[in-house]
């Protein structure tokens, strides 16, 4: 691989956000199926603005960019909140990588992942993460979270 992991810019606001939707409606869609919230509410637009209101939380975000983003990371107060790899670029080692400098970089120990994201988990699982028995439920649904940590 060829690219370099770097602090998030408000010039990459669209690649997020596309980024972020596109995952969204692949990962979440087929569980929730809720086309008012997946096609209707989540707007690239009204994600795009939704990054660049908050231009600090730009500091809580690493892309990986090899001259076009691919993927991000966000981590906050060692929560990793969110990693997204381009759909049709997933399978790379782009979300290791990413995986590999939230935890070294910017100190995540931690996640939560909905648990019928099976595919998901199996990824944290084979990069160093462990399944907890901590479960919680998703706001506003019927669909828990699962807690995920990093081996010591």
């Amino acid at each position: 691989m060829n690219g370099k992991i770097r602090q998030a810019r408000e010039s990459d606001a669209s690649r997020l956000a596309e980024i972020e939707i596109f995952n969204y409606r692949l990962n979440f869609y087929p569980i929730f199926r809720n086309d008012s919230f997946y096609f209707g509410e989540l707007q690239f637009a009204d994600k795009i603005r939704e990054y660049l209101r908050t231009p600090e939380k730009f500091k809580c975000i690493y892309v990986y960019d090899d001259g076009v983003v691919k993927g991000f990371v966000t981590v906050e107060n060692y929560e990793i909140k969110k990693l997204f790899v381009e759909p049709v670029l997933q399978g790379q080692g782009i979300g290791a990588a990413l995986l590999g400098c939230a935890v070294a970089e910017m100190d995540g120990k931690f996640l939560w992942a909905l648990e019928k994201n099976v595919k998901a988990i199996a990824f944290y699982e084979r990069n160093g993460f462990y399944k907890t028995s901590e479960r919680k439920l998703e706001e506003d649904t019927d669909e828990y979270l699962i807690k995920l940590k990093r081996k010591d």
